[in-house]
């Protein structure tokens, strides 16, 4: 037994596969043995699903040397379900979502917790928080897990000797919870949505006056959010009436993902316990709403020298890796919104002249184009800014996206159009106008069957298409205004 593994976790099944390495294994053994000092009765062993919702279950503390020895095994159908968490893969047919057999059956797979993530939950001090990896038995890894995902992308990006930088600004709703709906009939798949009313007027953008109506909410998520460790740089008060912003500082994109995860599930909790619904959806369905929107600060560093190589040239323009990188995201748009804007909501934001892109575009510092270049001659914080993603889209998916499509432009050596000056004003490719369109997107192109894997593609795009089939067969109240009298 090595001494940074006094508990004896390395002889278990993550031992025997080697799925924590010496960093993981030391980190694991202090975590255990502060377990009684931090006063810690339970811990969340949590996993980022395909939509990026967080599901899992909870230990006592003494049964977490278990869960870094052996894993702990859940349903294989929760990488199945689509946004209703109905299972819409037969599991009872040899192809179940994953290769023949993988999945079939409904058995279990295996959850490895990553002690690099451990937290303690301000508003539950007595719980543990600690997000994990999918594994199949055998020990290898669930090949379409989130973060599996990005950490391949990552990794492929290290190869080509360059790292990303990112930066986070996201946009959500608070709203009072004024009727809860927990009757019974309220619990259905998906259950009824709460009723509720506002916290705030909007459309002052930015007034005192407005944050400080939100002051006291703000306080209870910056505070959550700091106690965490989260990167918290601003909070603001945003256009829509309760609406809200927190922006982070520049960090990795696994890390920053991976705080994606936590600040949604803070935000939803801390919330909740003050008898507030906190949404994250991109367009409530609500009086005088403004759709939410999610922006992608990157760059990219070269790996030896530290250097960003989207500085742009003395003469301003732009430098061969940002060429390449806007390029390649600009070709890989449309294929790439099932990943960015991966509900049927989202794409009832891209709409012109509402600070949201409708059409795939760059310019400089133009908050109307997809990507706004943010650069100037020696600004080492020169980036780029894609404000495609709805602030619902899984992290790691939206990230490795990013990354994937980046890398492309800068191999092969793409160069961008000239930047737009008025971006809903020209004959730009428009972005997808439906999910529907992303998913055929998705399907069609060759570019994800490639970068990620034919399996992949129709594992996300066949749960995509279980959502919209059962959006296409609800009634609306379009429908109802639009036929019931006039036929």
């Amino acid at each position: 037994m090595s001494t940074s593994d006094a508990a004896g976790l390395g002889g278990g099944f993550t031992g025997r596969h080697g799925l924590l390495g010496d960093d993981a294994l030391r980190r694991a053994n202090e975590i255990l043995g502060s377990l009684e000092a931090r006063g810690l009765e339970t811990v969340r062993l949590v996993f980022a699903d395909q939509h990026g919702v967080l599901r899992g279950k909870t230990v006592v503390a003494s049964a977490l040397k278990s869960a870094f020895r052996e894993g702990m095994a859940i349903t294989s159908t929760l990488l199945l379900k689509d946004t209703s968490h109905r299972t819409v893969f037969s599991v009872w047919e040899k192809e179940a979502g994953h290769g023949v057999g993988a999945l079939t059956g409904a058995g279990d797979v295996m959850l490895v917790p990553d002690p690099a993530t451990f937290r303690v939950l301000p508003w539950s001090p007595h719980s543990g928080w600690i997000l994990c990896d999918v594994y199949f038995k055998d020990g290898t890894a669930f090949p379409f897990g989130s973060r599996t995902i990005l950490r391949n992308a990552v990794d492929r990006l290290a190869k080509a000797g360059m790292a990303m930088v990112c930066g986070l600004e996201v946009e959500f709703y608070v709203f009072k919870i004024d009727q809860p709906r927990l009757n019974h009939g309220d619990g259905g798949m998906p259950a009824t949505p709460p009723e509720t009313s506002l916290l705030s007027h909007g459309y002052q953008y930015l007034t005192e006056a407005r944050y400080d109506a939100l002051e006291t909410v703000m306080d209870e998520l910056r505070r959550a959010c700091q106690a965490l460790g989260l990167p918290v740089r601003s909070m603001e008060a945003e256009f829509g009436p309760s609406q809200c912003e927190f922006t982070f500082e520049p960090a990795g994109p696994m890390d920053h993902a991976d705080a994606m995860m936590l600040f949604r599930s803070t935000v939803k909790q801390v919330c909740a316990r003050q008898g507030l619904h906190a949404t994250f959806m991109c367009r409530p369905k609500v009086d005088n709403g403004m759709a939410s929107g999610w922006h992608l600060h990157q760059s990219v560093v070269d790996t030896g020298s530290g250097k960003n190589l989207f500085v742009p040239n003395p003469d301003g323009s732009l430098s061969t890796a940002a060429n390449g990188w806007i390029a390649g995201l600009l070709d890989h748009a449309v294929e790439s919104c099932l990943l960015t804007t991966p509900t049927v909501n989202g794409y009832k934001r891209y709409q012109a002249y509402q600070l949201a892109p409708d059409r795939i575009q760059w310019g400089r510092d133009n908050k109307g184009a997809m990507i706004r270049a943010l650069m100037a001659p020696g600004d080492r914080a020169s980036r780029v800014e894609n404000r495609i993603a709805e602030p619902a889209a899984n992290p790691y998916f939206y990230f490795a996206s990013q990354i994937l499509g980046g890398l492309d432009g800068i191999e092969r050596k793409l160069v961008a159009p000239p930047a737009v000056e008025k971006p809903y004003d020209n004959t730009a490719t428009a972005l997808p106008k439906s999910l529907i369109a992303a998913i055929e997107a998705f399907e069609k192109a060759g570019f994800y069957r490639d970068a990620i894997g034919t399996d992949f593609v129709d594992y996300l795009a066949h749960i995509k298409r279980a959502e919209w089939d059962r959006y296409l067969m609800t009634v609306s109240e379009w429908e109802q205004r639009e036929y019931f009298s006039l036929f």
